[in-house]
C-alpha cells in the first residue's frame, strides 16, 4: 500500500502573508479523499523527529537555537518568518515523516509526504520557509542505519536545493541533482553534483528534453540504491514565483519521467511536495495531486 505522511499541523496558519500556500497540505489530502484515489488507510500520521536523527544532519549550535526558540532575529528574517513552538513542532514532524516514508518506499516502491521539500536549510541556517532539511536528515538516517550506501536526490523544484547541495558537499555517497530557475531564488548558488540552471521563459518540450538527458546521467553517476525526489510544482507558467512557461500536462510528464525511471530500474523513491504559488489554489492543488495519481497507477 502507498503511504502517505500529513498531520494537521501541516497546514498550520503562517504569519500573514504566507497563509495562502498552507492551503494545499490541507486541500491535497481532502482531493484525493474525494476522488478515490486514496483511502483514509493510505494516510500516516508522523511523531516528532528524534534530535540525535537531525544532528546527523545539521549542526549542534544551529539546532539548539531552533530548539530553545533562540535562534537570531536576522536569522530568522532568513528563514522568512518569526520562529514559533507549532512551527518548530510541524518541522519536526514533516522530517519524520519523510524518514517514516523510506521504510515505506522499500516495502511498496515509493511514499509520500505532502509537505517536505525544506531544501533551503542548510547544515547550520534556515532559508526560504525551511527550518530544516527534510530529505537530507533522511538521507543521513539511511546512511548512518546502513539501509542504503548509494542515494540520490531528485530537486525539481523551480529554485535550486542549495541547502541539500551545501550539505553533502563533502558526502560521495550521496548525488545531488537539481534542474532550477538559474536567475531565481537563491541568488547564491551551492554546487550540486549536477546542476542544470534554466533560462526564464522556458518551455515544455525544451525542459523536458533536459530533464531526459538529465535524469540519464544522474542515475548512471549516482547508481542509486534509494532515490528521494523534490516536486515542486512552482514549475508552472502559473506560478508568481517560478518564472519558468510550464503546462500542467508537462509538469506531469515531468513526474512520470522521474516514476517511471524508479519504478523501471526498482529504485525505492520518497516523494516530497516542495513549492507551488500559483494565483489559483487549484492550479497548486491539481499539479500536485497529479504527482499520487501517476503514483497509484504506476505502483498499484
Amino acid at each position: 500500500m502507498i503511504k502517505i505522511a500529513w498531520h494537521p499541523l501541516y497546514a498550520h496558519p503562517l504569519p500573514e502573508g504566507h497563509r495562502f500556500p498552507m492551503l494545499k497540505y490541507e486541500l491535497i489530502p481532502e482531493q484525493l479523499l474525494y476522488e478515490g484515489t486514496i483511502d483514509q488507510g493510505n494516510l500516516f500520521t508522523p511523531e516528532l523527529v528524534d534530535e540525535e536523527i537531525i544532528l546527523l544532519t545539521h549542526q549542534n549550535k544551529y539546532w539548539e537555537q531552533l530548539r530553545d526558540l533562540t535562534l537570531p532575529a536576522k536569522e530568522q528574517r532568513r528563514i522568512g518568518f518569526p520562529l514559533n513552538a507549532q512551527l518548530l513542532e510541524r518541522e519536526l514532524r514533516i522530517t519524520q515523516g519523510t524518514i517514516d516514508g523510506t521504510g515505506f518506499a522499500i516495502e511498496s516502491g515509493i511514499a509520500f509526504n505532502v509537505a517536505g521539500g525544506t531544501h533551503h536549510a542548510g547544515s547550520n541556517w534556515g532559508e526560504g520557509f525551511c527550518l530544516l532539511n527534510d530529505q537530507a536528515i533522511a538521507a543521513n538516517y539511511l546512511l548512518n542505519k546502513k539501509i542504503a550506501n548509494r542515494i540520490l536526490i531528485i530537486d525539481l523544484d523551480v529554485h535550486q536545493g542549495n541547502g541539500t547541495a551545501e550539505i553533502f558537499q563533502n558526502e560521495s555517497r550521496v548525488f545531488t541533482f537539481s534542474m532550477h530557475g538559474d536567475k531565481n531564488f537563491p541568488f547564491r548558488k551551492e554546487v550540486s553534483n549536477l546542476d542544470v540552471p534554466l533560462d526564464d521563459n522556458l518551455e515544455d518540450d525544451a525542459y523536458l528534453s533536459l530533464l531526459e538527458t538529465n535524469l540519464k546521467i544522474a542515475f548512471e553517476k549516482s547508481d542509486p540504491e534509494f532515490v528521494f525526489y523534490l516536486s515542486g510544482v512552482d514549475v508552472l507558467s502559473t506560478d508568481k514565483l517560478g518564472k519558468l512557461s510550464l503546462s500542467k500536462s508537462a509538469c506531469k510528464e515531468r513526474d512520470r519521467m522521474v516514476l517511471e525511471t524508479c519504478k523501471n530500474k526498482g529504485r525505492p523513491l520518497q516523494v516530497s511536495m516542495g513549492g507551488g504559488y500559483s494565483t489559483h489554489i487549484k492550479d497548486i492543488v491539481d499539479a500536485h495531486c497529479n504527482t499520487y495519481r501517476l503514483a497509484f497507477d504506476l505502483y498499484s
